[in-house]
């Protein structure tokens, strides 16, 4: 089979090709959370096995106080577990040290969060490229890439304007151009269209959807929205820090 063939979704390569096919780019093993307050343990995962294909976009739906984010902080290696193996993209993240880690999350991982986080004194483009600062890449080559990632989000003629010039729905795009300009392996997103008018959200989970199919991300999302999980591959639930079995999106 052609690469053009799997980029056209034509064959098992595709990234809507059936998850067990694919290699898993996320493994979880035994992983245990716990939070310490004084002398007092909070448990928040307890034994959480989990495989994520490589190429797939994924769910995590539960209760408030289920572990979703907790999960998530553990696959973007912003957290560490108590217990148990993270492995994400060949790496096992426990064995990292502090620094380590920021080098890898550099490299490996994209973040969208619910509130966009983007400084207001900053330009559009300015905080696209704010993780490419970090790089030893020219200033040409960065803002080839801003360009390209405002571009892909459909922004490249709002690259000048400031944030409270953009939408709500703008702000979140600017910040899905962030998270993809250094072209990471995976997106973890927290609560994407959480902050969102429908019509803004449906246009961030298309985007979403965009990245996923055309450009073969990985994608990790945890949402309360049941109506935004249907956009992912796999929907996976957590209830008191439990895993509990996947179910297929809309395409599956």
């Amino acid at each position: 089979m052609s690469d053009e063939e799997k980029k056209d979704g034509k064959g098992n390569g595709d990234a809507t090709g059936h998850a067990s096919a694919r290699k898993a780019i996320i493994k979880l093993r035994g992983v245990r959370k716990v939070y310490r307050r004084d002398t007092q343990e909070i448990p928040v995962l307890e034994g959480v096995d989990l495989d994520i294909p490589e190429g797939s976009f994924e769910a995590l739906m539960g209760p408030s106080g289920s572990g979703k984010t907790t999960l998530l902080n553990l696959i973007a290696g912003i957290d560490n577990a108590t217990a148990g193996s993270v492995e994400v993209n060949g790496t096992d993240l426990t064995r990292l040290s502090e620094g380590d880690l920021a080098t890898w999350r550099s490299h490996n991982i994209g973040f969208i969060f619910q509130f966009y986080n983007l400084l207001p004194v900053f330009t559009a483009f300015q905080n696209v490229e704010l993780p490419l600062l970090l790089t030893k890449l020219s200033k040409a080559e960065r803002k080839k890439r801003v360009e390209t990632a405002l571009r892909v989000v459909g922004l490249e003629d709002r690259m000048d304007h400031y944030p409270r010039q953009l939408s709500g729905g703008q702000e979140q795009r600017v910040a899905i151009a962030r998270a993809i300009v250094t072209d990471p392996t995976i997106l973890v997103a927290d609560e994407p269209t959480g902050d969102l008018d429908r019509k803004s959200a449906e246009e961030i989970l298309k985007l979403l959807d965009l990245l996923h199919r055309k450009f073969n991300k990985t994608i990790v999302m945890v949402t309360h929205d049941p109506a935004a999980a249907q956009s992912a591959e796999i929907i996976r639930r957590l209830d008191k820090g439990q895993l509990l079995a996947e179910t297929g999106g809309p395409f599956r």
